[in-house]
């Protein structure tokens, strides 16, 4: 037997073993704390029974979640929509993309001191999110809900920039998503997307002076993974898992009225 012979195979059983060791490797899933982690570990029981090992990542802001992707820290990560995606991939270079639709949350406006956006007073403070993607998102929401005007044409990338019609005055105030919530002691009123909203004991369906349409371009979240690891078969698995019946019934009875299922 040629020492060739020996070596080549011998390259062939690493080749094995590290492909069976990748499989074998729990797949490492990045989640935003409150709802997504919550139907995660859902979906994480799930896959588990199916013999796919899964350990959730939880994070706290919707930049990390993307840079760990990027980084290979989590093999998938579930919190965002697609026109967010596409524009952190743009921003920073990231070669991220959808691999399967998850759950459908609207942003909605919400206030504590007035019952209705009829109340807002000439000069009301609103505060939306401060990244680009959601802050146009907010103001899209404020435009159906009849606040403000955009300039024609302009709508995933819109800013404070384009607004053209502002009959009351509204000063539009950006701050943090996750400290949307928390914000509201201190302006008029704030559009909060829902995963930050619902652990913040507010209900979409019941607290919401305005709500997003569930078919906007913003409403879908999505499972993303790097463009080099979509083809991973544990995320193949895992989408299987989370699209189940038994995360749908999840959903439906944990986030009535505030979460779908896009499946």
């Amino acid at each position: 037997m040629s020492i060739r012979f020996l070596l080549a195979a011998g390259a062939a059983l690493l080749l094995a073993a590290g492909a069976s060791a990748q499989s074998a490797a729990p797949l490492v899933v990045g989640v935003t704390v409150g709802p997504h982690a919550q139907i995660g570990e859902v979906a994480q029981r799930v896959a588990e029974r199916d013999g796919l090992a899964v350990k959730l990542v939880e994070f706290s802001d919707f930049i990390q979640p993307n840079a760990a992707l990027d980084a290979g820290e989590v093999d998938v990560n579930i919190y965002q929509h697609r026109p967010f995606l596409e524009a952190q991939n743009r921003a920073r270079g990231y070669r991220l993309a959808p691999v399967a639709g998850a759950v459908v949350q609207q942003m909605g406006v919400y206030s504590r001191r007035h019952a209705s956006l009829q109340d807002l007073p000439v000069g009301a403070k609103v505060a939306i999110p401060n990244d680009p993607t959601n802050g146009a998102r907010a103001l899209l929401v404020l435009q159906a809900a009849g606040l403000i005007q955009l300039k024609p044409g302009v709508t995933v990338e819109a800013s404070p920039f384009d607004i053209a019609e502002n009959p009351r005055k509204i000063k539009i105030i950006e701050i943090e998503a996750a400290q949307l919530a928390h914000s509201l002691a201190d302006v008029d009123a704030a559009a909060v997307n829902s995963a930050y909203a619902i652990p913040a004991g507010l209900s979409p369906a019941k607290d919401a002076l305005a709500l997003e349409s569930a078919d906007a371009p913003f409403a879908v979240v999505v499972i993303a993974a790097r463009e080099d690891r979509r083809d991973d078969p544990r995320i193949a698995r895992f989408v299987k898992a989370y699209q189940s019946d038994e995360v749908k019934d999840f959903v439906a009875k944990q986030f009535p009225g505030a979460y779908t299922t896009s499946w």
